[in-house]
């Protein structure tokens, strides 16, 4: 993937510096709350390859972020397909992130998902972008909010990859938000 800028930051393909820091997300206990796992340094570095793979292949994925002033990583947002998720169609893309808790409340996922969004609607011509969150899981959602993405109460599921041994966690809340509406959002803004 062709690097993306923001004003703060630079959205790229994982690299091998930051396995440490993709490692301590995916198994920290703030940052993983609302997922039954945390992963060990093996199955992190595994994922992380993955999502990089992923990337390779498709151009779009969960993507490194990076403030460009530092080059510090400090987590992931990106777009990716919901192949997943039986349920749901095949070409259905999500937005999704995951950052280090230091780097909460800085704006830094609306930011990098506000270019996700604009590169999802205008250079892949995207006709809708979705995004869904364990029900109770307030500062993923809040964020959907800010967006624009709506949440569709129709569409919520139990997340079948949630085993019975975490029933707090199987709710998940889904949110959209269509390239048309993302324009006259993007219009009365200017």
């Amino acid at each position: 993937m062709k690097p993306i800028r923001t004003k703060r930051l630079i959205l790229r393909n994982w690299e091998d510096r930051d396995r440490q820091l993709f490692h301590r997300i995916n198994s920290d206990e703030r940052v993983m709350e609302f997922f039954p796992f945390r992963r060990d340094r093996a199955a992190a570095d595994a994922k992380m390859d993955e999502f990089r793979a992923a990337i390779d292949r498709d151009g779009i994925g969960f993507a490194a972020a990076e403030i460009a002033a530092t080059g510090e990583c400090i987590g992931f947002v990106g777009i990716t397909g919901t192949d997943h998720l039986p349920f749901l169609p095949a070409s259905m893309i999500e937005i999704g992130w995951r950052l280090a808790p230091e780097f909460w409340g800085k704006g830094y996922v609306t930011e990098a998902a506000e270019a996700w969004l604009a590169y999802g609607f205008e250079t892949l011509a995207l006709d809708e972008i979705v995004s869904f969150a364990v029900a109770d899981n307030r500062r993923s959602t809040a964020v959907m909010e800010r967006l624009g993405m709506t949440a569709d109460p129709s569409a919520d599921f139990d997340h079948p990859g949630i085993p019975d041994s975490h029933p707090a966690l199987k709710r998940n809340v889904f949110y959209r938000l269509s390239r048309q509406d993302w324009q006259a959002r993007k219009r009365a803004a200017l």
